[in-house]
Order: C-alpha cells, then structure tokens, then sequence
C-alpha cells in the first residue's frame, strides 16, 4: 500500500490506493527496492550472553526490549560503519552511532545515546554475536547502565531480524538512491534520514501506519487506538507458515512446511518410462477399432 495514500489523508485529500498506485505510475514515481553483502559480524571467541529474546520481537512498552547491530555504507573514500539502537516497542531509532572502523568504541557510543535519550533501567539489548557485542568493554558498559545483555545465533538473520528489517528500509530509501564522495557527506545523510525522515515521518504498518515518534505521543497521550499496534513484520523462519487452514483444522493453525504431503504419490511416464505403457486416469486404454466400411452388396 502506498505510504503516500496516508499523508495525502492527513492533510485531508481523500483518494483510493488504485488512484494513488496510477497517479504514481503517470508520474514515473515509483517505491524504491535492495545491495551487496559484506560481513560485519565476526566473533574473537568472547563470552555470549544468552538470548532472552527467541525471534520474539514484541514489547508492551518503551524500553523493554532493544536490538542493535552494525551495517556499513559505502563512500568514494572508503567504508563508513553505522551502528544502531532501536526501540522494538514504536520502532525509534534511540541510538545509533559511526565510525571509519569496526571498533568496540561505535557501538558503545550507540548505546551511550540510547542510554542517555531514554535513561532505561533493566532494558534487554539483543545483538548478534559480533565481536563488538561480546567485547569486555561492551559488558562492563551493561552491567554497569542496568542493561541486560542478549545474543542471538551465529549466523542467522532471523534471531536479529527486526535490526536488519531497518537495515533493509535504510538501504532501499537512502542507500541505493545515492553515491557519497566523501564520508562527511554520508554521515550527514545519515543523520538526516534518521533524525529528520525515519523517527518523525516515516510510517510504518506494523503501528497503523504511524511514525515511530507519532505513535510514541499517542501511546503517551492515552489516544492510541488499541489495534494498532501489530506484531512486528520482519523476516521470519520458512519452516512454520502461520494463518492456514488444514482440512478439518481450526483458524490461525500453524502448517508445518516441513512434513510429508498426505497427497499419494503417482508414477509419472516419460521417455524412460515407455509412454506407451502408461494408462489413463479412466481406465486401461483400448484399442482404436478399425475404420471399415461394410460392403456394398451387388445387386
């Protein structure tokens, strides 16, 4: 659904989504969609916290449950790292933080905002297991703020999902769209995008179509309607597909992907499997009869 629909709306310009969807395709505007991989994770063998969040990103309220993790932007003069803090409750950026190098020290000064924006006590922060993250500077720096430590899995998107879902919106609005000679020039865009697009203006479904910062004031205000706050969408695992039906089965039935069909298996003819000797689903085919015709007999 374009997100034009609703600003169009707040200003009081009622319009259809086909309408918007067409008025766009005229236009020659178009939603941008995603780039290359390049690692930013790598372990050094430092103890990992437990993971106290199991995929489960949803929070009752602010400054229950925090991800972060680090994604790079590439410049003409080289790579700048971009580390982050977000709240799972609204969405918000609370911290984020960069630097020419993968040190410690970046995602310690995105904690530090974090810390200092939203003064937490007792927040979990879930992160990947970077070296970063299980880094002794890094715990002294929770336990000492109150933060609760959590990790998830090595090498799984899924147990950091929500962090890379944001990841994915930076990439497909600001990254792809844009080259940067130097790296002050990206960490401006950077800057603006969070500060003056994504946490005020950008809005998102999973909180009925609000910004991260709108639906904060509401949620403050006791105005907040109590649908609109949806589980988050972010990436999740192939193996269990929600919402399905089965046969004799109850609404909102999981459906495991990974058991065997219940569907008999048929032999298949092909060339290795003398077509000719296959039969058809009606029955063992029979032999055309001869076209004859009777004689004539002679006067």
């Amino acid at each position: 659904m374009p997100r034009i629909q609703f600003d169009l709306a707040e200003v009081g310009i009622r319009v259809g989504r086909k309408r918007v969807a067409r008025l766009m395709r005229a236009a020659g505007l178009a939603g941008v969609s995603r780039r290359k991989f390049v690692t930013t994770t790598v372990r050094d063998g430092g103890r990992q916290a437990p993971d106290l969040v199991d995929r489960k990103f949803v929070a009752e309220r602010q400054n229950m449950l925090w991800v972060a993790d680090i994604t790079y932007i590439p410049t003409w003069a080289g790579f700048l790292y971009l580390a982050v803090v977000l709240d799972v409750f609204s969405r918000r950026i609370v911290g984020w933080s960069m630097a020419t190098t993968l040190h410690t020290q970046v995602v310690l000064d995105a904690l530090s905002m974090a810390l200092w924006q939203r003064r937490a006590k007792d927040v979990i922060h879930h992160s990947d297991q970077g070296s970063q993250y299980t880094s002794i500077e890094f715990g002294k720096r929770c336990r000492e703020a109150g933060v609760r430590p959590s990790m998830g899995s090595v090498g799984d998107a899924y147990d950091n999902a929500m962090a890379e879902s944001f990841f994915a919106t930076l990439e497909c609005e600001l990254l792809d769209r844009r080259r940067f000679r130097t790296q002050a020039e990206a960490r401006m865009a950077v800057f603006e995008f969070i500060e003056g697009f994504y946490n005020p203006r950008r809005r998102h479904s999973s909180l009925g179509y609000l910004s991260p910062v709108e639906f904060e004031r509401q949620q403050a205000e006791g105005a907040l309607d109590p649908g609109a706050h949806h589980p988050a969408a972010v990436l999740g695992t192939v193996k269990v597909r929600p919402g399905v039906v089965a046969i004799g089965g109850k609404v909102g039935a999981t459906a495991d992907l990974d058991r065997p069909c219940a569907r008999p298996l048929h032999k298949r003819a092909g060339r290795d499997e003398k077509m000719l000797s296959a039969e058809p689903k009606d029955g063992p085919r029979k032999q055309p009869k001869e076209d004859t015709l009777p004689p004539n007999p002679l006067p």
